[in-house]
């Protein structure tokens, strides 16, 4: 074991469990334990709603995944990744502030909130409650399988036992603390990121020889790795522009992220939060998939991607240093986690148990609701997480894909379309969900693009179609 390596790591996990049980007593205290728990009262600060929007979406594809095909595909796959650029700034733009007062009006604590009153039907509260935990499963097995191969390699433990440690510190940490302890550990992962992608961009540079020499390097190698078509010559131009879909308009759909639409406490919050986000994702973003390209020439050879990061970090930077960068990763998925597990566990307790199972339960029955449903969420996405692919990112691009398809069309057009219906809602949700299945199983890539791009297509003529011909119905009988 190498403890100068995590040394850092464990002083981390403290601050963390500090922040969390600091604002257990928050949970504790507040009139309205779900508005507390599930979304911190709404008093998000710019900087903390820049920070926690950047540490949730960056997560362990970002980290640990992201870089692991950066290493196989070179610079193509760069290019690619910076289509992540403009997320923040397309949530906060399209979702902005009409989401913030419309959900305020609805005293919306979650997404489903919002959809269930803009729309007033159960078929679309049990749709989004549906859709939402089957794609996060994928999603969050994929985060705990990060932080699992993190510790693996950082502990030289088995694979097993990792996942174990990873997951227990990370479900103490949500169940005690709630929204608030997540929003504010999301910000000091959010700056360790940043930090550790920094130091460990210039110290690869470094150990490389300097960019010209990697460059050349890799062209010996294979010259298609610094190409924009990646190392096979796979990532066609409509490939890549789609990924503009997957990653950044689309993400408005992401339910993990648009929650966090409605936290902030006022506009000036997110106008910072806008701009702060963006420079913040850009340097993040365009720096751990360089640093997966550049380590072709430094650590040739790696077979699964999945540990180029941890591995290179232990090469070219002195021990402590080491376990200060790999605190990144660490934070990003940890923070991933975190929210999808209070997503997971606020669609369960809030959409479904609340709404139809037991509407005036007393608060201290719904705390403990709240705290079993995330336990045994935890322990499910364990016990998915024993047998690991060898790349995670595709699991949780297949989770992006089919929570965008289902959730985009009825969001924006719930909140920018007055005609829009629930049974456009839900024919939306349906062709969206159940086209992305089956794109994704037997065509994916169709026509050369991501799979994504023709469900969220589907869902959109479903609901303008749906919408305006059910209220050509209800307007020919009033009529008569």
């Amino acid at each position: 074991m190498n403890w100068t390596v995590i040394t850092p790591m464990l002083l981390f996990l403290l601050i963390i469990f500090a922040v969390g049980f600091w604002s257990n007593k928050f949970v504790l205290k507040s009139n309205s334990f779900l508005e507390e728990y599930f979304l911190g009262e709404r008093q998000m600060g710019g900087f903390i709603l820049a920070m926690t929007m950047v540490a949730t979406y960056g997560s362990a594809s970002s980290f640990i995944g992201g870089p692991g095909v950066a290493y196989t595909q070179g610079l193509g796959w760069v290019l690619l990744a910076m289509a992540q650029l403009a997320t923040g700034y397309f949530v906060l733009m399209v979702l902005g502030k009409k989401f913030a007062i419309v959900s305020r009006q609805y005293k919306a604590i979650t997404l489903i909130d919002f959809l269930k009153e803009r729309y007033q039907s159960k078929t679309v509260v049990i749709l989004s409650a549906a859709s939402i935990i089957i794609f996060l499963f994928s999603s969050m097995t994929a985060q705990w399988i990060g932080g699992a191969r993190l510790v693996e390699s950082l502990t030289g433990l088995p694979y097993t036992t990792a996942l174990m440690i990873f997951a227990f510190s990370v479900l103490v940490f949500v169940i005690v603390g709630g929204f608030r302890a997540v929003a504010l550990t999301d910000t000091v992962q959010g700056v360790v990121m940043f930090m550790g992608t920094l130091i460990l961009l210039i110290a690869t540079i470094k150990a490389g020889g300097g960019v010209p020499r990697i460059i050349s390097d890799l062209a010996a190698e294979n010259p298609n790795l610094i190409s924009p078509f990646g190392a096979e010559r796979t990532l066609t131009p409509a490939y890549v522009s789609s990924f503009w879909i997957l990653v950044g308009v689309g993400v408005v759909g992401l339910p993990q992220i648009a929650v966090r639409a409605m936290s902030y406490k006022n506009s000036q919050a997110m106008h910072s939060a806008i701009i702060i986000g963006t420079i913040v994702v850009g340097i993040i973003m365009l720096g751990m998939h360089l640093i997966g390209v550049f380590a072709r020439p430094v650590l040739p050879g790696i077979k699964i991607g999945d540990t180029v990061m941890p591995l290179l970090s232990l090469k070219v930077l002195p021990p402590f240093v080491a376990g200060i960068v790999l605190a990144a990763p660490m934070a990003a998925i940890m923070s991933t986690v975190d929210a999808l597990l209070i997503l997971v566990s606020s669609a369960l307790v809030k959409d479904i148990y609340l709404n139809y199972i037991k509407p005036n339960a007393a608060d201290q029955h719904i705390k403990k609701i709240s705290f079993s449903v995330t336990a045994i969420i935890g322990i499910i996405v364990i016990l998915l997480a024993l047998s690991p692919p060898d790349l995670i990112i595709w699991l949780n691009l297949f989770a992006f894909g089919g929570l965008e398809s289902v959730f985009i069309w009825p969001v924006i057009f719930g909140l920018y379309w007055s005609r829009g219906n629930k049974y456009g809602a839900i024919t939306s949700m349906i062709l969206g969900m159940g086209s992305y299945i089956l794109f994704d199983r037997f065509y994916p890539n169709a026509l050369g693009l991501h799979t994504v791009v023709l469900p969220i297509l589907i869902s959109f003529l479903g609901f303008i179609a749906v919408s305006l011909f059910t209220q050509r119905k209800t307007l020919v009988e009033h009529h008569f």
